[in-house]
């Protein structure tokens, strides 16, 4: 039989690499010691945990996939990473699915991989700990296209027996794993966006979509989980602040069950290594029904935000 392509070589180290995160995150906060910096501010944190993360994300796929680019947020050393950081496993479920046609070609200088090591930090910070979720994206020609994203709580309120925490993961042209594929409830108009990072334009974006609901949450990866678990219709965001790292792991898992993600102005994100990190024209998201969405973002809102 012939060896996995590469992608799904990928995915399958991703996949448990993200499990290894996921203990990490869980492990600094039941040491108590979270180590807090801020970046530019109150809302922009970084923790032990998102440092401990990223370096074991970013050194586990380094070794095994030497030539791909692997872009993380933190802004880290990569060379003296412990041994005990390092995850050199994989799912074999995924080894055994077929890749894509489209993909079985690719090569590792073509990559480039994503990561948010700790999405939601705030949250993290705050004990709101089931909107916390690690990001591993893959992207290939500038787009996304396979996904792993991991919530290290998943469960936590679920009693003492739970199983704690989840991995889903996606391939376009594939589909995506991991969780319940729920649409929506049909006629209702559920918007998520922002729950530390609001402003009068992201305000008035909202209100001008007339939701029924609005949910306000932290993580990117968690309002995309939102809407893939029929929670919400469309994830509303009209405010620089998402970077690629935050985008990229939903987007492909999001595009594997037939949503679809832009900016607010109708814009595709590119995701080769060359391109900005801050995706400064916000984001427009859903399951299904995107053009109702879309039609109703006004022009005021798009002429304030430029990509």
């Amino acid at each position: 039989m012939a060896s996995p392509a590469l992608l799904m070589r990928v995915v399958a180290s991703a996949y448990s690499v993200a499990e290894k995160a996921a203990t990490i995150v869980r492990n600094v906060m039941s040491a108590g010691d979270l180590g807090i910096v801020e970046k530019a501010g109150p809302n922009d944190l970084q923790t032990k945990a998102d440092r401990l993360v990223q370096m074991s994300i970013c050194a586990s796929l380094a070794r095994k996939f030497p030539n791909v680019t692997i872009i993380g947020e933190e802004e880290l050393p990569t060379d003296d990473v412990t041994e005990d950081l390092i995850e050199d496993g994989h799912c074999e479920e995924i080894l055994k699915k077929p890749c894509p046609a489209q993909y079985t070609e690719i090569k590792e200088e073509e990559l480039v991989i994503w990561v948010d090591p700790l999405d939601g930090t705030k949250e993290y910070t705050e004990g709101l700990l089931d909107h916390v979720t690690v990001l591993i994206g893959i992207a290939y020609g500038g787009k996304a296209i396979a996904g792993v994203i991991n919530q290290p709580y998943y469960n936590y309120e679920a009693g003492a027996n739970a199983v704690l925490g989840r991995t889903i993961w996606g391939v376009v042209g594939m589909g995506a794993f991991g969780f319940q594929l729920t649409e929506a409830p049909a006629g209702k108009h559920i918007v998520v966006t922002t729950r530390s990072h609001s402003s009068a334009l992201v305000n008035e974006c909202i209100t001008a979509l007339n939701p029924d609901h609005v949910i306000r949450v932290g993580g990117a990866g968690n309002k995309i989980i939102q809407l893939i678990e029929g929670k919400a219709s469309a994830y509303v965001f009209a405010s620089p602040g998402c970077k690629k790292w935050d985008t990229c792991a939903p987007e492909a898992i999001l595009h594997a069950v037939g949503g679809k993600i832009t900016d607010i102005c109708g814009n595709s994100f590119q995701y080769n290594k060359e391109v900005k990190h801050m995706n400064s024209a916000g984001v427009l998201a859903t399951l299904r029904n995107y053009d109702y969405y879309a039609s109703r973002i006004p022009n005021t809102v798009k002429e304030s935000l430029v990509p």
